[in-house]
């Protein structure tokens, strides 16, 4: 989808610029502590753009004080006062997001100057809860329709003023509507980059599977150039959650693809506590590279071929393997000796080839063992 680029802190947004995943802080700016604390494991996770909601003006030193110190661009989270809105630019906020519809036209045409001056991206859009009487009295009740078409409406206000460094967002708990609003809003306003998400996604595993439907069927179309997985849980596993999305659909190869078997009778191995033991260890893994733990020695280098890690459990231990490839075995005892080595061969070869997807082919008992 070719769309305008907007630029938001030096993060490029739309265009051919990679699909972007944000989170949101959790603490109000009143707990300045957490929200810094929250915001630093953000970005080691990779968040990319951090929304934060800012309601009164007495956090306004709060919010200048996070804007100098993260390393994250931080959008702020506004809702009907403008004065908020330009306290925010003020406090050095290089994003807002607003609905141009909830404020009144004298003063919004103050924010939109302002944000024209600093060269602040706006960020509008509607969900489900917002969609009024009249909007759905127009779609006859079509409430997907309705919710682009709220969207439509604050975009048009905007428009009126000349202000075209925007973000558009469509999003719904209902899937069908999220995806039917956003289908509009692209065939209508290409160039504008969208936001994408389920929102009140949920708790738990339900939380996931939804998001994952919903972002996975627009993704899937080609729509969407930010994304936030909203789960009822901690911000790091919204990240967490939203780079894997992309990295299954093939869409970014940030961080490692951890694959695992779900286990059966055949398994010598306790798959999901081997997976806890490896997982710290991944972080030196290059990005686009394919691990794999399988239970026994038949799914292990057969089923998991495609790997460029792998292990597996063995009558006599652990086997590790490369692409379908044996190239030694060891104990559980000694698995993460052995797959730090094989992590560092990987680097090496990685390194020597350059950028792209690694083969380890060419990695070998006596490399390892």
């Amino acid at each position: 989808m070719t769309t305008n680029i907007v630029s938001i802190g030096g993060l490029t947004i739309g265009g051919q610029a990679p699909i972007r995943v944000e989170s949101m802080l959790k603490f109000p700016l009143s707990d300045y502590d957490m929200c810094l604390r929250q915001c630093n494991l953000l970005q080691e996770s990779g968040c990319e753009l951090l929304r934060v909601a800012f309601p009164e003006n007495s956090l306004y030193r709060s919010l200048c004080r996070l804007n100098k110190e993260s390393n994250i661009p931080i959008m702020a989270d506004i809702h009907f006062d403008p004065e908020l809105a330009i306290l925010a630019m003020e406090a050095g906020c290089p994003s807002i997001r607003i609905n141009p519809g909830n404020m009144p036209p004298n003063k919004l045409e103050g924010v939109i100057r302002k944000a024209q001056e600093s060269g602040t991206v706006i960020r509008i859009g509607a969900n489900s809860g917002s969609i009024n009487t009249r909007q759905l009295q127009k779609t006859n009740g079509d409430r997907g329709k309705a919710l682009a078409f709220a969207v439509e409406e604050q975009l048009t206000i905007l428009q009126r003023y000349g202000f075209e460094q925007i973000i558009l967002s469509a999003k719904s708990t209902n899937i069908a509507e999220t995806v039917q609003a956003n289908m509009y809003l692209v065939q209508k306003y290409s160039t504008f980059p969208i936001h994408i998400g389920i929102t009140e996604a949920g708790p738990g595993a339900r939380g996931l599977v939804r998001s994952a439907a919903g972002l996975s069927l627009l993704l899937a179309q080609g729509i969407g150039n930010t994304l936030r997985v909203s789960l009822t849980a901690d911000s790091l596993l919204e990240v967490e959650a939203g780079y894997e999305i992309l990295r299954s659909l093939g869409l970014r190869e940030k961080g490692v693809h951890l694959i695992s078997c779900p286990t059966c009778g055949r398994k010598r191995i306790d798959v999901a506590s081997i997976v806890e033991k490896i997982k710290p260890l991944l972080t030196q893994v290059p990005n686009g590279i394919t691990v794999a733990v399988m239970g026994c020695e038949v799914n292990g280098p057969r089923e998991a071929k495609s790997a460029d890690i792998g292990v597996a459990g063995s009558p006599r231990g652990m086997i590790l393997f490369t692409q379908g490839r044996i190239v030694g075995e060891c104990t559980i005892e000694d698995l993460p000796i052995k797959l730090v080595a094989l992590i560092e061969e990987i680097k090496k070869e990685k390194k020597l080839k350059g950028e792209g997807k690694h083969s380890c082919l060419s990695v070998s008992r006596e490399d390892i063992f």
